[in-house]
């Protein structure tokens, strides 16, 4: 596991690519899905029970564009518990997607979403509220 904090009965892809294994939480039963890219320059955490899906690429971290020497900055990410990062998504660094949230197919998230919000588009935008049935 190269130092990398897993929970139990998590799946991960043998196609997934996970940069820095030493920087990745993962609570129980969580997953990351084939072809996703965990570029975890800075620590990334998944809460039990999240999915991160095919393609998906959760990016920890960037540059700082406002110094000339465009320093390295490496910043967390912070995947809530039952949370889905569908498919060809991107979450960028810092983010913090909230409890049961849903980034939809596509999504570039570059803020945090609240728990149990749907959120799609580039930016990615709230869709609605997510609400479970019974």
């Amino acid at each position: 596991m190269f130092g990398a904090r897993i929970g139990r009965h998590v799946h991960i892809y043998p196609s997934a690519r996970i940069y820095l294994p030493w920087n990745l939480e993962m609570g129980d039963e969580s997953s990351i899905g084939e072809w996703a890219l965990v570029y975890n320059l800075g620590p990334v955490r998944i809460g039990a029970q999240a999915t991160v899906s095919h393609r998906a690429h959760l990016c920890a971290g960037t540059h700082d564009y406002r110094d000339r020497s465009l320093p390295l900055l490496r910043m967390p990410i912070d995947i809530g518990p039952r949370a889905w990062i569908c498919a060809d998504a991107l979450v960028g660094p810092g983010v913090a997607v909230g409890e049961g949230a849903v980034v939809a197919a596509g999504a570039v998230v570059v803020r945090n979403v609240a728990p149990w919000q749907v959120v799609g588009g580039n930016p990615a935008k709230l869709i609605k509220t997510r609400v479970l049935q019974p």
